[in-house]
């Protein structure tokens, strides 16, 4: 049955290595997700070279550009990202599987979107928070076989709140 590897970087650089260890690895580019709030508001249009916040807008992003940025170098999740707003949290950029589950969740948040994984509501809304506060979460759906050495990659590159669930089904 199929797992949920779920942690949370605090700098777009862990996640950025950690999720191309996973690549690197052999984890399946469709299975890896991230979201991370897009702070693109504080600072002008398109100027995000040489900065270290999540300054990232949808046309880099798209094209796998977003200079430095933790998902221009998940050109491969590309494919399934999105700019979305969720009440209370503001803009937020989502790649992977994760994308279409908070695109129809709007209204529940991160935490109501991050169900349909088996993450249970509280453990989601200290995702939502970590994410408030500018950390950036990534996930990555494997067989219970891989979830430790998941687990363990994301430890390696600074991952804390690292947890594992069950993936429930998707109604």
């Amino acid at each position: 049955m199929a797992k949920t590897v779920v942690g949370v970087f605090d700098s777009r650089d862990q996640a950025e290595n950690a999720v191309a260890e996973l690549r690197k690895s052999g984890y399946d580019t469709n299975e890896i997700s991230i979201v991370a709030k897009n702070q693109q508001e504080k600072q002008g249009a398109g100027d995000n070279q040489g900065d270290n916040t999540m300054g990232m807008d949808m046309g880099s992003l798209s094209s796998g550009t977003t200079t430095g940025g933790v998902l221009g170098g998940l050109a491969g999740l590309a494919m399934g990202a999105g700019a979305l707003a969720i009440p209370g949290l503001g803009p937020i950029i989502a790649a992977g599987p994760i994308a279409g589950l908070l695109s129809g969740a709007a209204t529940g948040g991160i935490a109501g979107g991050l169900i349909d994984w088996g993450i249970p509501e509280e453990q989601g809304r200290r995702y939502e928070n970590e994410i408030k506060k500018g950390g950036i979460l990534a996930a990555v759906r494997t067989e219970a076989q891989n979830v430790d050495d998941a687990a363990q990659i994301f430890r390696q590159y600074g991952a804390h709140d690292v947890n594992t669930h069950e993936k429930g089904s998707v109604g």
